[in-house]
C-alpha cells in the first residue's frame, strides 16, 4: 500500500512569499494615491493662491496689515546705507543677490523693500549697488512674513542674509507690517525675479497623474506576480512515500 503525503512545507513557504509580495506592493500602491492625492491638494491651493492675488486690492500706504499679495504704493525716501542683500538667488541662469533696501514713509512708517536681482557671479566679495535719493514713488506685490525654510548656521554674513528676517534692521525702531514690497515698478527697480508661485495649479495635477499612474502599475504588478505565486501552491509540491 503507497501513501501520499503532502509537501505541506512547501505549501508554507510559498505562502509565505505571496503575503509577502502583497503586503510590499500594497505599501508602493498605498503611497502613490497618498502622493498624488497630496499632489492635489497643492494644486488647489495654488488656484486658491492665484485668484487671491488676482483679488488682492490696490493699496496705498496702508495702515492696517495688507492682506498677502496685495499691490501696494509706497513714497517716501530710501534709507540707503541700511542696504542688505539676500544671497544666493538665481534669475535666468545667472548667481547673484537679491537687494534689500528699507523705506522711511512720508508718515514716518518703515517698510521694507525688495527692489530685484542683482547679478554677482561666484564671487563673496560685498555686492555694491546704486540707491535713488530724495523722495521716490513705489508700487509692487506685499508678501506677508511666514513660514520660511531652516537656515544652517548663522542667517546674516556680512551684508548678506541667507533668508529674509526683518530683525536684522532692528536698530531702526521696526517696520510698518510683517512682510515686505517686492518692487515692480519706481525708482530703484532692479530685475524682477520673485514670484508668488513656483510652480503652476496645471503641473501639480500632472504629477498626481503621474503618481496615481505608478500606482495602478504597481496593483497590476501586484496581482500578475500574487496569480503565479497562487499557482505555486499546487499538486506540484507533492511528494510519494512507501513505507
Amino acid at each position: 500500500m503507497t501513501h501520499s503525503v503532502t509537501g505541506t512545507s512547501g505549501k508554507t513557504g510559498t505562502g509565505r512569499r505571496l503575503v509577502l509580495w502583497a503586503g510590499f506592493w500594497s505599501v508602493l500602491v498605498a503611497l502613490g494615491l497618498a502622493l498624488g492625492l497630496w499632489q492635489w491638494e497643492r494644486a488647489e491651493d495654488k488656484r486658491a493662491l492665484l485668484a487671491r492675488h488676482a483679488a488682492a486690492p490696490h493699496l496705498a500706504a496702508p495702515v492696517a496689515t495688507p492682506p498677502d499679495g496685495a499691490r501696494l504704493t509706497l513714497r517716501g525716501e530710501y534709507l540707503a546705507e541700511e542696504t542688505l542683500f539676500l544671497d544666493n538667488r538665481t534669475h535666468r541662469g545667472r548667481l547673484g543677490v537679491a537687494v534689500l533696501t528699507p523705506l522711511r514713509g512720508a508718515d514716518g512708517r518703515l517698510w521694507l523693500v525688495e527692489r530685484g536681482f542683482l547679478a554677482t557671479g561666484p564671487t563673496r566679495e560685498r555686492p555694491t549697488v546704486t540707491t535713488p535719493g530724495g523722495p521716490v514713488t513705489l508700487q509692487g506685490r506685499w508678501q506677508a512674513d511666514g513660514a520660511r525654510p531652516p537656515v544652517f548656521g548663522p542667517n546674516r554674513e556680512g551684508r548678506r542674509l541667507q533668508r529674509i528676517e526683518l530683525d536684522a534692521w532692528a536698530g531702526l525702531g521696526g517696520f510698518a507690517h510683517a512682510g515686505w514690497l517686492h518692487l515692480e515698478g519706481g525708482p530703484g527697480h532692479l530685475a524682477s525675479w520673485w514670484e508668488p508661485n513656483v510652480l503652476p495649479p496645471a503641473r501639480h495635477l500632472g504629477y498626481a497623474v503621474q503618481w496615481w499612474g505608478l500606482s495602478l502599475t504597481a496593483l497590476v504588478v501586484m496581482i500578475l506576480g500574487g496569480r503565479r505565486l497562487w499557482r505555486d501552491r499546487g499538486p506540484s509540491s507533492r511528494q510519494e512515500v512507501a513505507p
